[in-house]
């Protein structure tokens, strides 16, 4: 199976962010991990659907939009999202009552549906909506801020969907977001992870060396 990096666009600089995209978009970036916080779910408020709905229209599609919702009772805005144009939405376990179903109406609206949990969260809480999910994110710092430090005991995780995933033959892509770094990539990879999410680790200082030196490594892991 194929592994991708996905650039959160929460450390990109806004001022430039256009050509900021253009550098992904130039170095074949396929996911584009969007964060979006309420201020209630986590202590932090990002950007929302206006800025969404632009890099749609203005990319002419060049990333999948892998929308990460880190709101409260997130099913009031699936509809929003889609007519933003997020491609992936991905719901927190912690944020609402029902998940599976929020997954299923996710998934009736043409949209891939994913499951996020927090690193405190036991995995196997979500092990009844597993058939259901086409993603499975796995948060390896608290949600909220970026630059945190990687919670290592977070990979016991991935290793627990990666033996779900083959036992019952699910197709949930794993996906894990917080601390990735050049450093820690490799061991992330070969724990069972599809999708890569890296904040500062793409964004600081030269974004086409930090995708190749990382595209190295998750490739070749």
């Amino acid at each position: 199976m194929n592994k991708y990096l996905a650039p959160s666009l929460l450390s990109a600089n806004f001022y430039n962010l256009k050509d900021d995209l253009n550098v992904l978009s130039d170095e074949n970036i396929k996911y584009l991990h969007l964060d979006v916080m309420d201020g209630m779910f986590v202590p932090n408020i990002s950007f929302g659907i206006p800025v969404i709905n632009s890099i749609k229209k203005h990319t002419n599609e060049s990333f999948i939009l892998d929308t990460h919702l880190m709101v409260e009772r997130p099913e009031r805005y699936i509809m929003d999202f889609k007519n933003a144009g997020a491609d992936i939405l991905t719901i927190h376990k912690e944020a609402t009552i029902d998940f599976c179903e929020v997954l299923s109406i996710i998934k009736e609206q043409g949209m891939k549906a994913g499951i996020s949990v927090n690193p405190e969260t036991d995995i196997k809480t979500i092990d009844e909506c597993l058939g259901i999910a086409d993603l499975v994110l796995v948060m390896s710092v608290h949600p909220g801020f970026g630059g945190q430090k990687f919670i290592e005991e977070t990979l016991e995780k991935v290793v627990y969907l990666n033996e779900m995933r083959e036992k019952n033959n699910h197709k949930y892509l794993i996906e894990i977001d917080g601390g990735i770094n050049i450093e820690n990539v490799e061991k992330v990879c070969k724990a069972g992870v599809d999708i890569v999410v890296a904040g500062s680790a793409v964004f600081k200082n030269d974004i086409r060396k930090n995708i190749m030196q990382l595209n190295n490594i998750i490739n070749e892991a």
